[in-house]
C-alpha cells in the first residue's frame, strides 16, 4: 500500500527513512531504531497512516511493553486519525492477551473473572507450599522457586515436561533443590483451584490456547490483519511464538526495536528474536532510523565507540546533527562517599551555571545498593531527589488489603486474597482456624471458599458463627457488584469491612499516611468510574487494570522538581539534560555476575550504551578507588568500559589523593601509569588513559564449581575468571559467607561465595 494524499501532511514531520517506514505497510517490516531516533513518532504515524488509508482499526494489533507507551501512542494516533483510534487493539502483551483469555476462558476451564496474581501473591503462595512440605525456606526461597517456574513458563515448559526433563531435574538436584518440580506442580494446581493466573500464565496459557484450539488461533489470525510490536528486542520466547503464530496468515507484521538496547536477558528476553527476524521473514523490508535527535554529537559518538565492541549486533551508524557538545567527563574519586559528594557538588554547579531545574538531572547506577552514598550527599546539600523503583503504591500493605477484598468479591476462590483479609480487621479468626480451613479444603479437594461458604456443614460453635458472618459479608458484596460501579462498591466495602475505620482510628504518623493512601486509592477509583470514555466501569475492569500495571505506573508526583535516582534498567526510555553514571568499576559495572561468557558481557555493554544515551547535553561517568562493601572498605579497579571509549571524547578528572590517614593510594597497583597526568582548567590532575582490560583466566578442563559450604581457610582454589588463589579468611553467616582470597595474578579480592564460581583444587 503506497502513500497517498491522507499522509501528505506527514512528510514535513518525518525524515526520509522514517517516512519510508511509515509508508511500507504491506508484508514483513523491521524498523531498527537507534537511541533517540523518533521511534514512537514512526509507530504513531504508521498506525495513523493505516487508519486514514481505510484499514479497519479493529484489525490492527499494536503490542507494547508499558501501559504508558500504549496510552501515549493511542492519544497521539487519535489526534492524527480521529476517534476511531479507540478501536485499536493496543496495549501491553499481558493486557492484550489477558483480554483474549477472558473471552476464551471456558476452553481452558477457567472462569472469565479469573484473578491475576502479582509477584507478591505468587511468592506468598510458594511460601505456603514450602511450609506445607516442611522444606527449608532458606533453601527453597520464594524468589528462587518463582524465578525457576517463571523461566520454565517463558520457555513454554509445562509441569509435565519439567517433571520428565532430565536436564531440569539434574540442575535442581545439583543446587540441592530437588523438589522444584513438585513445587511447580502444586503451585500450578493451587492457582487453578483459586481461579487465578500469574503474569507468566497470561502468555503461557495464550500459547496453550492457540496450540490446542486451532479454530481460536485462526479466528485471531484472521482478525489481526496488521501487527506492530514495539521494543521487539525485549521479547521472550513465549511472546515471540505468539506473535509469529498470529502473523502467519497475512504476514503484515512490523517490528520496531534496537538490538543495542536489549538489556533484559535476566527476565527472559531473547536478543536472537530481533537478530533473526530476517531469517524468519526472508522478504522483510528493513529501515534504519540512525539520526539521534536527543543527544549531542560527543555523547552519540562515545556511545557508538562502546557498542562497536559487541560482535552480536545489527549493523547501523547512529549520528547526531546537534551541537558537538561538552566532552564526556570521567570523574575519579578515592571513595564512594567522596563520589557522592562530587556528584552533589556538580549538580549544584550545573544547576546554577546552566539555569536548570533539578528534574533535568538523572543519577544512574548498576545496583540499588549504590544509592546510599548518593542519597547521603544529596541530603547534606539539601538537594531534593526521588528514587525510582521503590515500593509501588499498589504494593503497600493497606492498599493490598483493600484490593484483596475487591478481588475476593469478584472471585471468592482467590485463596491469597482470602488468607490476607479473613482476619483483617481482626475478627477472631486466628491461625489455628485458618490452618483447619486449609486442611479441610485439601481433604475435600476444593478451594477454601468451598468450605467457608458452607461452614455449618464442617464446623459448629462460635468459630463457625464468625466464619459464617465473614462469608455472608463477602456474598453481599458479590450481589452488589452486579449492580454498582467500581467506586460505589469500593466505598461500601471499605466501610462495611471496618478497614476504613481501623485506619482512621490510628492517629500515628504511619496510620495517617496509610489512611491518606486509602483515600488516594478511592479517589483513583472515583476517577475510573467517572471516565466518560470508559464503557466498562465495573470493579472487575478496575482490578484488571491494576493487575496489569507495568513498571512505568509508579505514583506520579505532579509538579515535583527533584533529581532522579534509579538503576540503569529503570532508566530505559527516559532522558535527562545531565546524566551521571556512577560506580564505573570492574565487578560492579560490568557486574561480577555477568562475566562468565561473551553473551553476558555484551549485555552489560548494551546496558552501558543505554545509560550513555539517556543524556541530552552533559554526561559524567564516575568511579571510586575504594568502596564500602559487606562491612569493610575494599579497593576497586576502573571498569573495562572506560578503556573502550574513544579517548578523544573524554575529559578525565583525576582527583587529588586524600590525606594518608584517610586512604593510601598506590598508583601502580590501581593500574595507572606513573607520570600519566595532565592538568585541567581547575588545576586538578586528570588521567590520560584508563585501566587496561582484565584478561580473563581460562578455567581448567575439569572445572566445576564446588559447594560453597565446603570452602575452608587455607584451601587452594580456582576461580572461573580470576585464576588460582588461597583462601585467607572467611566471615559472615553460612548463607552469606564472604571469602578473602589471595590470587596469584590479581592480589587480594573479597568474594561472596554464594555468587562466586570457585573450585576447590585437589
Amino acid at each position: 500500500m503506497n502513500s497517498t494524499s491522507p499522509e501528505a501532511d506527514y512528510h514535513n514531520d518525518l525524515n526520509l527513512p522514517q517516512r519510508q517506514a511509515v509508508e511500507q505497510t504491506e508484508g514483513p517490516v523491521m524498523i531498527i531504531a537507534g537511541a533517540g531516533s523518533g521511534k514512537t513518532r514512526v509507530i504513531v504515524y504508521r498506525i495513523s497512516h493505516l487508519i486514514r488509508s481505510g484499514i479497519e482499526p479493529f484489525s490492527i494489533l499494536a503490542l507494547t511493553f508499558t501501559n504508558k507507551a500504549a496510552r501515549e501512542m493511542r492519544e497521539r494516533i487519535a489526534e492524527l486519525a480521529g476517534p476511531e483510534a479507540k478501536n485499536l487493539w493496543m496495549g501491553t502483551f499481558h493486557s492484550v492477551f489477558a483480554r483474549i483469555l477472558r473471552s476464551e476462558a471456558d476452553k481452558l476451564h477457567y472462569p472469565r473473572n479469573f484473578t491475576i496474581y502479582d509477584t507478591e501473591d505468587s511468592k506468598s503462595l510458594i511460601r505456603t507450599l514450602v511450609k506445607e512440605r516442611n522444606l527449608d525456606d532458606k533453601q527453597y526461597t520464594a524468589g528462587y522457586v518463582l524465578h525457576r517456574i517463571s523461566q520454565a513458563k517463558n520457555n513454554l515448559i509445562s509441569v509435565e515436561e519439567y517433571e520428565q526433563s532430565e536436564k531440569y531435574r539434574s540442575e535442581d538436584s545439583s543446587m540441592g533443590k530437588g523438589k522444584i518440580s513438585e513445587l511447580y506442580r502444586s503451585y500450578s494446581d493451587r492457582l487453578f483451584r483459586s481461579g487465578a493466573m500469574d503474569f507468566d500464565d497470561l502468555l503461557f496459557k495464550t500459547n496453550v490456547l492457540f496450540r490446542d484450539f486451532p479454530e481460536v488461533l485462526y479466528k485471531y489470525q484472521n482478525k489481526f490483519r496488521f501487527i506492530m510490536v514495539d521494543e521487539y528486542q525485549d521479547t521472550n520466547f513465549s511472546q515471540y511464538l505468539i506473535v509469529k503464530k498470529l502473523a502467519l496468515l497475512h504476514e503484515n507484521i512490523c517490528v520496531v526495536g534496537d538490538d543495542a538496547q536489549s538489556i533484559y536477558a535476566f527476565r527472559g528476553a531473547t536478543i536472537q528474536n530481533i537478530l533473526n527476524f530476517e531469517r524468519d521473514y526472508p522478504d522483510v523490508k528493513i529501515f534504519k532510523l540512525e539520526e539521534n535527535y536527543r543527544s549531542t554529537q560527543n555523547i552519540v559518538e562515545v556511545a557508538n565507540s562502546i557498542i562497536a565492541k559487541n560482535l552480536n549486533q545489527l549493523p547501523k551508524k547512529v549520528f547526531s546533527t546537534k551541537e558537538k557538545g561538552a566532552k564526556i567527563r570521567v570523574l575519579r574519586t578515592y571513595s564512594d562517599n567522596e563520589e557522592g559528594k562530587r556528584v552533589a557538588e556538580s549538580i549544584l554547579e550545573d544547576k546554577a551555571n546552566q539555569s536548570l531545574d533539578y528534574k533535568e538531572f538523572g543519577v544512574l547506577y548498576r545496583t540499588n545498593a549504590q544509592s546510599r552514598s548518593i542519597e547521603e550527599a544529596l541530603r547534606r546539600q539539601n538537594i531534593p531527589y526521588k528514587i525510582f523503583g521503590g515500593l509501588s503504591f499498589y504494593q503497600r500493605k493497606e492498599i493490598k488489603d483493600l484490593i484483596s477484598y475487591f478481588r475476593l468479591t469478584i472471585n471468592p476462590n482467590d485463596e491469597e486474597a482470602l488468607k490476607r483479609v479473613i482476619n483483617y480487621p481482626a475478627r477472631g479468626i486466628g491461625k489455628t482456624t485458618l490452618d483447619k480451613l486449609i486442611l479441610l479444603a485439601g481433604e475435600n479437594e476444593m478451594p477454601i471458599w468451598g468450605i467457608l461458604a458452607n461452614i455449618r456443614h464442617y464446623m459448629a460453635g462460635k468459630t463457625a458463627e464468625t466464619l459464617d458472618y465473614f462469608a455472608t459479608m463477602i456474598k453481599s458484596f458479590a450481589v452488589m457488584e452486579s449492580q454498582a460501579n467500581a467506586f460505589d462498591l469500593s466505598m461500601h466495602i471499605a466501610k462495611q469491612t471496618g478497614l476504613l475505620k481501623e485506619l482512621y482510628d490510628d492517629k500515628s504518623i504511619e496510620g495517617l499516611s496509610r489512611y491518606e493512601n486509602i483515600q488516594a486509592l478511592l479517589n483513583g477509583i472515583k476517577e475510573f468510574s467517572d471516565s466518560g470514555t470508559r464503557e466498562d466501569k465495573s470493579m472487575s475492569s478496575f482490578l484488571e487494570e491494576v493487575a496489569l500495571l507495568t513498571g512505568d505506573e509508579k505514583e506520579e508526583e505532579k509538579g515535583t522538581n527533584t533529581v532522579s535516582l534509579m538503576t540503569i534498567h529503570a532508566a530505559k526510555g527516559l532522558e535527562f539534560s545531565n546524566v551521571y553514571v556512577v560506580g564505573m568499576e570492574e565487578n560492579l559495572f560490568p557486574s561480577q555476575l555477568s562475566l562468565n561468557n561473551r553473551a553476558e558481557l555484551e549485555e552489560e555493554r548494551r546496558l552501558f550504551y543505554v545509560a550513555l544515551t539517556r543524556a541530552r547535553k552533559k554526561l559524567t561517568l564516575s568511579y571510586a578507588t575504594s568502596r564500602y562493601k559487606w562491612g569493610s572498605t575494599t579497593s576497586c579497579e576502573p571498569s573495562r568500559f572506560l578503556d573502550e571509549m574513544d579517548p578523544s571524547l573524554l575529559e578525565l578528572d583525576f582527583q587529588k589523593a586524600p590525606p594518608k590517614s584517610d586512604f593510601s593510594f598506590d598508583r601502580e597497583k590501581a593500574g595507572w601509569e606513573n607520570g600519566s597526568t595532565i592538568r585541567t582548567g581547575n588545576g586538578l590532575p586528570v588521567l590520560k588513559k584508563p585501566l587496561a582490560p582484565l584478561v580473563p583466566h581460562i578455567p581448567s578442563a575439569d572445572f566445576h564449581p564446588s559447594d560453597p559450604g565446603l570452602v575452608k581457610e587455607g584451601m587452594e582454589i580456582e576461580h572461573e575468571r580470576f585464576g588460582f588463589g588461597i583462601v585467607l579468611s572467611l566471615e559472615g553467616p553460612d548463607n552469606n559467607l564472604k571469602a578473602t582470597i589471595e590470587f596469584k595474578q590479581l592480589g587480594t579480592k573479597q568474594l561472596l561465595l554464594k555468587f562466586a564460581k570457585i573450585r576447590i583444587t585437589p
